[in-house]
This record gives C-alpha cells, structure tokens and sequence, in this order.
C-alpha cells in the first residue's frame, strides 16, 4: 500500500474505524472517477476541500454533487475563507489535490461536513492519494472528525 494511504489507514484504525483502504486501478481525483471506479453515486462521494479563514485551515467534506459556497461556509464560521493553491494544500494537509482524506492531515483543522452526505448509510471519501478511498458511515465520519454538519452547497 502507498505511504499516504497507509498513513490514512492506520489514522482510522487507531480512530476505531471500521473500515478498509482500498487503492484502485483507475482514479479517483475529482468525483466522478471516484463514483465511476467504485461503482456508486458521485453523491455519495465525500470530497475534502481545504480552504483558509486567515491562516487557520478549515476542511470542508462535501458531497460530491456539491458545488462549495465560501459565503455560506464562512457565514457559519464567522470568518472570510479564501481557497489556497495546490502547493499550500499538500503544504498544509501533506495530500495532493485529489487524494486529501478528511483525516491524518498534517494540521488540526476546523471541519465542516455537508449535510446532504448524511442522506446516505456509507459515503466514499478519498485515502491518500489520487486511487485511493474507503468507505465510512456518515456520523462516523462526524466523530472522527468532530465535523460541524451543515448546509455548505450555495
């Protein structure tokens, strides 16, 4: 297995997930090749966006129908978020856009879970790099994550 993906891996058992890492042959970078690779809905595809509310990162697990609103999210949080580059997302999480997983990031963040993921009794969210996923319930995804759920979509 990978190093980020084992990486990924391990953070969740140690979380008392239970769950599997599994890398596949295709990709899994942006929401559709996830859905199209593991066979389910792009929905239920649990994509991980970092953004910045000054220099405090805060993580928001959408959907993957979901098309993020920063003025909603930062309404919630009280703050003005702004969407950092590639290179500060690997800096700040250590995972290249596309496999950032909604844990074992290289700083603590503030989380923000969409709310329309919890329509759902398992989402997919990516493992560590760009092949990578698993599969988690989403109020085990919330405790894990301590994850505030709302409503993220504008």
């Amino acid at each position: 297995m990978h190093a980020k993906a084992q990486r990924v891996a391990d953070t969740l058992e140690n979380l008392g997930v239970r769950t599997e890492v599994r890398e596949l042959d295709s990709s899994t970078r942006t929401s559709q090749d996830a859905a199209d690779s593991i066979g389910t809905t792009v929905s239920q595809i649990a994509k991980s966006l970092l953004f910045l509310a000054g220099e405090q990162p805060v993580l928001v697990i959408a959907s993957g129908t979901n098309r993020v609103s920063v003025d909603a999210v930062g309404e919630l949080l009280d703050a003005e978020l702004t969407q950092p580059d590639a290179k500060t997302v690997k800096k700040r999480t250590g995972y290249s856009v596309g496999g950032v997983p909604p844990v074992a990031q290289n700083e603590p963040a503030t989380v923000v879970i969409d709310e329309d993921l919890f329509r759902y009794e398992v989402v997919w969210a990516a493992a560590g790099t760009p092949n990578a996923v698993f599969s988690v319930p989403p109020d085990e995804l919330r405790r894990v994550t301590g994850g505030t759920v709302a409503k993220v979509a504008g």
